[in-house]
């Protein structure tokens, strides 16, 4: 490769990270703002936020090029998948005060994608499904595991009792045998919804499911994981 060659190309990826720091920045920023003010606020915040999935998944799907009735089922199937993740996220965040929802529902799904991340480009490996999501390896996802276990021990120090009464013994958080159940339970969950999300963009054709954030692609795109897990953490806590 040419110098001129190595050198756009550098700018084009230094460009692109301050493009992503920047968008990260803003996300945090506006997502603790609704967080701390919780209410009305973060039902909107949240809502908008589902909205702009759901537009992006129903993107995914008219590209995907399914049957017309087969294009209905996936739409009505993002509309619950979604939705009740969404709703989780209202309900919980109006149980708890901001640092223990953050904590214990938001934090732990961050670390599983930076876990993965860092573990998975320093020791590489065997792929989980090269097919779908070409850059997930084992490895990582034992990076993502780690990282939601550290962070659920953490959590299981300054938790307080009062919010979550089985947070003493081996299963519960206290303990470094619970916090692991509750980081690979987590892990898999948010990395299940990150290959599915893959898997609707390699049927549609497309890279990324939009490109509302500068740097990161869609909204679908930063928030799969999540969806996954409060759309199970929502099932669970309402009808089991």
């Amino acid at each position: 490769m040419a110098d001129g060659e190595a050198n756009a190309g550098s700018q084009v990826k230094n460009a692109d990270l301050g493009a992503r720091v920047v968008s990260a920045v803003v996300m945090v920023v506006i997502t603790g703002i609704a967080l701390m003010l919780g209410g009305w606020v973060w039902l909107v915040f949240v809502a908008l936020v589902a909205l702009a999935a759901l537009w992006e998944w129903n993107g995914l799907v008219k590209r995907a090029s399914w049957s017309p009735a087969s294009e209905v089922l996936w739409v009505f199937f993002g509309v619950i998948y979604i939705g009740v993740a969404a709703l989780g996220m209202v309900q919980l965040r109006a149980l708890y005060l901001p640092i223990f929802f953050a904590a214990g529902f938001i934090v732990p799904i961050i670390a599983v994608d930076v876990g993965a991340y860092f573990i998975g480009r320093a020791l590489g490996g065997p792929k989980i499904a090269p097919r779908i999501s070409p850059s997930k390896t084992w490895a990582g996802l034992a990076g993502g595991i780690l990282g939601a276990s550290i962070v659920y021990l953490i959590v299981g120090y300054i938790w307080p009792d009062s919010y979550f009464v089985s947070s003493e013994g081996i299963f519960g958080w206290k303990s470094v045998v619970g916090a692991m159940i509750l980081g690979t339970f987590v892990a898999a969950l948010a990395q299940a919804g990150d290959f599915f999300e893959s898997w609707m963009k390699r049927r549609a054709g497309m890279k990324d499911s939009g490109r509302l954030i500068p740097g990161h692609g869609g909204v679908l795109d930063r928030i799969d994981g999540l969806i996954a897990v409060f759309f199970v953490l929502t099932i669970t806590r309402n009808l089991l």
